[in-house]
């Protein structure tokens, strides 16, 4: 009878902890992280008699947690690439809306500042199309500033998110740590929910920085970033910060505090939500303002020079049109020399937008800041013969010491700067410079083509001459030279500030009489230049125009933002499944559940009807013994 009370006591207690557990899983089958825990039985050892062994009952073997820890390390790997994806695809996809949008991108004040330069060119005396022009340049630069403005509002903001996310991820990276401590203490008895709320924590880490596992023999696990920074080792949290850029204190990196000081970490290194903000900002932000400025720049400068070659309504040589700030030199904090810089852009078609990083080590050399890649610089830095570097040339004061470096930035700023210099429309340069008569009894088909101010000091004295050709191949100019000519090629006067083309051929004895353009004039010969400087291939190497650079900007930011949805896309589904497989071993399922609970309480009926047999059959045995 003894047998028998422990038989049903073990299977009663058994099954009571099955329940138990059976309710457990109930409770938390919506708690996120929580991994499904069965209850294993063992059978206790058979007692020896006479006829065999009989059977003790039994026992409950463990509480076992239900999780694979493969399935874990690829969630958690998901979740990293899964944060890094969604901040890319939603800062890029704002990029893109503000670039390609018509009420906040270039393409209409664009095309109506250039008809309104084809109408100045159309009726150069007319006021009122002087004026729309300088509306719409007043249009344009606004637009140009005001998206400038936008991107570096998203720079700015992705600083506050980088330091929001460090803060978040310093707490969980502490939160793990003191789990660890946790398990670690418990050794083998730790709970399956303090191992669940452990790597819930992970998986929150891994969204936010991406995470790496490696367990210990405690029982305890030590995370690393993707690039093999620890996070957290045993029961001790490492410090995320944010620290200043050595070139740009306004603008934050992200670091690793380590006993000798912050530790920049590369983009690289770093997944999850975090490496999406630095990947953003170094891969789809800082190129787009550096090609949006690089297209400013290209205009400006072009624009400036075509206005400075013709003469304005008063009979003046053109002024600038538009203001712009030259490429940026900022220096290393850790630099030890005092070099300043005095900046040009010399070559339009040769400019590109790339970050260089400029270093004194005896001599100057140029990288790229993206890629360390090195760049081909010219020069001595005097002013004579400035640094040239990517289309800038660049004059050095004061005195560099060796291992000093600075970050050059051609173009990043320059469309935030962008400003008009003209306010009166009668200082518009429509006019050319030059009026060109043919001599009557001139034999060959010559004519005056284009012609423009190269010195307006010099020009300033001009007070007209005449071009006598001794044979098609030969001129003179008042009688000087003669000088050789080839057929398009310019004829030039430096010491008088102007230089002509012609079209057509001239034979011996033509001659030309120039004369300075009257104030008042009607000409629109440098009119049709401003006109036609959106389509002239201007950049990379003058195969490609201004209008181009912009549709080429547009559509790099687009196909930026189209392929980070499609990787988010993909991503989400691999994380789905990822997610699904582990659903299907931790998950909890309500009617599995069910079906566990009417079997385990049956049972537990079925033990509680044992011992009530066992009590019967004692109570029997007394009633016999006291008759």
């Amino acid at each position: 009878m003894s047998g028998l009370l422990s038989t049903g006591s073990s299977a009663l207690l058994a099954f009571q902890r099955a329940l138990g557990t059976v309710g457990h899983n109930v409770a938390n089958a919506a708690t996120p992280g929580y991994s499904r825990q069965r209850v294993e039985f063992a059978s206790r050892p058979g007692q020896a008699t006479g006829a065999g062994y009989v059977g003790q009952g039994v026992d409950v073997a463990k509480l076992q947690r239900l999780a694979d820890g493969l399935v874990f390390a690829r969630q958690v790997d998901s979740r990293g690439e899964l944060g890094r994806l969604g901040q890319l695809s939603s800062l890029t996809g704002r990029v893109d809306a503000l670039v390609s949008d018509p009420a906040t991108g270039l393409s209409a004040p664009w095309s109506a500042f250039f008809n309104a330069a084809k109408g100045v060119s159309a009726d150069p005396a007319s006021p009122v199309a002087r004026g729309q022009l300088l509306a719409a340049g007043e249009q344009l630069a606004g637009r140009w500033r005001s998206l400038d403005g936008q991107l570096g509002a998203l720079e700015t903001e992705t600083d506050q998110r980088m330091q929001g996310k460090v803060g978040e991820a310093n707490q969980i990276a502490h939160e793990i740590a003191a789990l660890n401590q946790d398990i670690a203490t418990a050794g083998s008895n730790a709970s399956s929910d303090l191992l669940d709320a452990r790597a819930l924590r992970i998986d929150k880490l891994a969204s936010l920085v991406g995470a790496e596992t490696v367990p210990q023999d405690d029982g305890s696990l030590n995370v690393f970033t993707a690039g093999g920074q620890a996070l957290v080792l045993g029961n001790r949290a490492m410090k995320l910060t944010t620290v200043a850029d050595p070139y740009r204190p306004g603008r934050l990196q992200l670091a690793l505090q380590g006993s000798g000081g912050a530790v920049p970490l590369p983009a690289a290194t770093v997944a999850g939500e975090l490496g999406g903000l630095l990947e953003f900002r170094g891969r789809v932000l800082d190129p787009a303002r550096a090609e949006l400025g690089r297209v400013a720049t290209g205009f400006v400068e072009t624009f400036n020079a075509a206005q400075r070659a013709g003469v304005d309504y008063n009979g003046a040589v053109g002024s600038d049109f538009f203001t712009i700030a030259p490429p940026s030199v900022d220096a290393h904090a850790g630099n030890a020399g005092s070099a300043s810089f005095t900046t040009n852009v010399a070559d339009v078609a040769a400019l590109k937008g790339d970050n260089l990083v400029l270093r004194f080590d005896g001599a100057w050399s140029a990288t790229r800041a993206d890629t360390g890649e090195a760049v081909a610089m010219t020069g001595s830095g005097s002013a004579a013969d400035p640094l040239r570097v990517g289309g800038i040339a660049l004059v050095v004061g004061g005195a560099p010491a060796v291992g000093d470096r600075y970050a050059l930035r051609p173009t990043a700023d320059a469309a935030g700067s962008l400003r008009m210099a003209l306010t009166d429309p009668n200082k518009i340069a429509a006019a050319a410079p030059l009026q060109a008569r043919n001599d009557a009894s001139n034999l060959g088909n010559a004519r005056s083509a284009s012609a423009q101010v190269t010195d307006a000091a010099a020009f300033g004295a001009f007070a007209g001459a005449t071009i006598d050709f001794i044979d098609a191949g030969q001129y003179t100019i008042n009688g000087a030279g003669p000088y050789p000519y080839t057929a398009g090629s310019a004829i030039a006067d430096a010491a008088a500030g102007w230089s002509m083309t012609l079209s057509g051929t001239p034979a011996a004895g033509d001659s030309f009489t120039l004369a300075r353009t009257p104030p008042r004039s009607s000409d629109n010969g440098n009119a049709r230049e401003l006109s036609g400087i959106d389509a002239r291939s201007l950049l990379d190497g003058g195969s490609q125009s201004l209008t181009a650079g912009l549709s080429q900007l547009t559509a790099r930011v687009g196909t930026e933002a189209r392929h980070a949805d499609l990787s988010l896309e993909a991503q989400s589904a691999i994380h789905g499944q990822i997610s699904a497989e582990r659903e299907s071993v931790s998950g909890v399922n309500l009617d599995e559940e069910a079906a566990d609970m009417l079997r385990f309480q049956q049972a537990y009926q079925a033990a509680a009807q044992v011992i009530s047999t066992a009590d019967n059959m004692f109570q029997t045995l007394l009633s016999a013994v006291r008759r």
